[in-house]
């Protein structure tokens, strides 16, 4: 390993919507050359071409897939075994890292043989502003994901394996659950009175505002910062409590959770 990436081609393993995202900010803000990154992939995607502009290798022979000293899967839970079984095999000194949700380190390393790193990144690591949950149990493992990650997220690195299924219920799929209460907000703001767009506007800009803090200051802290005793957001935070904006959100990723673990058994 170097301070800047693994030493040796990385090899991305799927290229969907998060995967897509993961090539995005490693070509914008680059912990590896473009020209060490392969991509393999069913169905050409825009930044595949953007990539192969840049010098990256789409869909290469075997023989080049066999280099790869970091192979990044991130294909859909359900059929990683098949295409894990199409896969060369790779040297000793390969580290495999996971970002399918779901699937145990423990049962991928039985079929490919080598230390694997479980990480759920959000798709805001294409910005270079995502977050990424991380474990893993081999400290090289471990190593190539932080290097690969740290650039385009901020690494959150978790004590124990099962703790990444309760991550993806938060963070993974917390972006969703953001956009869901902006919607929302906005509706309620077109139905006492505001246009659609303007809603929609004031909506999007609150959250970004919202997100604009800093992490120095704690989640109470910010509140408590807006929301003055007797005032108009008092007034709201308590009305969104008594409708139990709490219990909605437990509920969220409680189902989350469980789908993860639903996952994991198939």
């Amino acid at each position: 390993m170097t301070g800047h990436g693994p030493d040796g081609p990385v090899l991305l393993v799927g290229c969907g919507r998060l995967g897509s995202a993961i090539v995005e900010g490693w070509l914008e803000f680059g912990p590896i050359d473009p020209h060490q990154l392969m991509i393999l992939t069913p169905t050409a995607k825009p930044v595949c071409e953007i990539a192969a502009r840049k010098g990256s290798l789409v869909n290469p022979s075997i023989d080049r897939l066999c280099c790869a000293r970091v192979v990044v899967l991130a294909v859909k839970p359900a059929l990683w075994r098949q295409v894990v079984r199409d896969l060369p095999g790779f040297g000793a000194g390969t580290v495999i890292i996971s970002v399918m949700a779901g699937v145990p380190a423990k049962a991928i390393e039985d079929v490919m043989h080598l230390p694997v790193a479980r990480a759920m990144p959000t798709t805001a690591v294409a910005r270079g502003q995502g977050v990424v949950a991380l474990w893993s149990g081999s400290r090289e493992a471990a190593g190539s994901a932080r290097a690969l990650f740290a650039p385009v997220a901020d690494v959150v690195e978790l004590g124990i394996e099962a703790q990444i299924d309760i991550a993806t219920a938060v963070s993974g799929s917390g972006p969703a659950y953001v956009h869901a209460f902006t919607l929302a907000l906005a509706a309620a703001g077109e139905e006492a009175g505001l246009s659609r767009t303007d809603a929609r506007r004031l909506a999007r800009g609150a959250v970004r505002s919202a997100a604009a803090a800093s992490d120095e200051e704690s989640l109470e802290d910010l509140i408590a910062r807006i929301a003055s005793p007797g005032g108009t957001t008092r007034a709201g935070l308590t009305a969104a409590r008594e409708n139990d904006l709490d219990g909605a959100v437990k509920a969220a990723v409680a189902a989350a959770l469980s789908r993860a673990r639903e996952l994991a058994s198939s």
